[in-house]
């Protein structure tokens, strides 16, 4: 499971899927074709095709927060939805939280502390049955700024992939 920060404004809201319509779709839609965790080819359009394998992708808060800068009530208000969505999955093994916020919620949602699981890129934590790994957004923010490159992003997803099959 991905967790991500929020639905964004030109992605996911405007096109019913995750990350779709936004550059952070482009890195992190060809990074899941590259491990293994999805198929066919992203065009940023709902029905481009792309198919999801052994992965699904939610978010910390549910709706677009002003600024992209959710407030610590809704992320408490929107807590409840992560811990719903990672009891339905009884499989699950691992989760992939892109940043701080995302991450911070996912630990909360797993009922861990924070300050035993802090948040650093490409880092992995055992929390009850699961292993979460961390990255930074792949917004194009973040890429523009050099605080995440392409290489470091795929290598989270290389370090998901070989835990799961390990």
């Amino acid at each position: 499971m991905i967790v991500g920060l929020a639905p964004g404004l030109q992605g996911a809201n405007r096109t019913g899927r995750p990350f779709t319509g936004d550059y952070a779709g482009v890195l992190l839609y060809e990074t899941l074709t590259k491990y293994g965790f999805a198929r066919g080819q992203y065009r940023a359009q709902p029905d481009d095709g792309l198919e999801l394998i052994d992965c699904r992708i939610t978010n910390a808060v549910r709706c677009v927060p002003p600024e992209n800068k959710p407030t610590p009530a809704e992320i408490a208000t929107c807590r409840d939805f992560l811990t719903e969505t990672i009891e339905e999955m009884p499989k699950l093994r691992a989760l992939v939280a892109l940043g701080r916020i995302a991450h911070d919620s996912a630990v909360t949602a797993l009922g861990a502390k924070k300050s035993q699981t802090p948040f650093k890129h490409g880092r992995r934590h055992t929390v009850r049955d699961f292993t979460l790994f961390s990255s930074y957004h792949c917004s194009r923010y973040n890429t523009n700024t050099g605080v995440l490159t392409p290489e470091m992003f795929r290598e989270v997803f290389a370090r998901v992939r070989g835990f799961l099959d390990g």
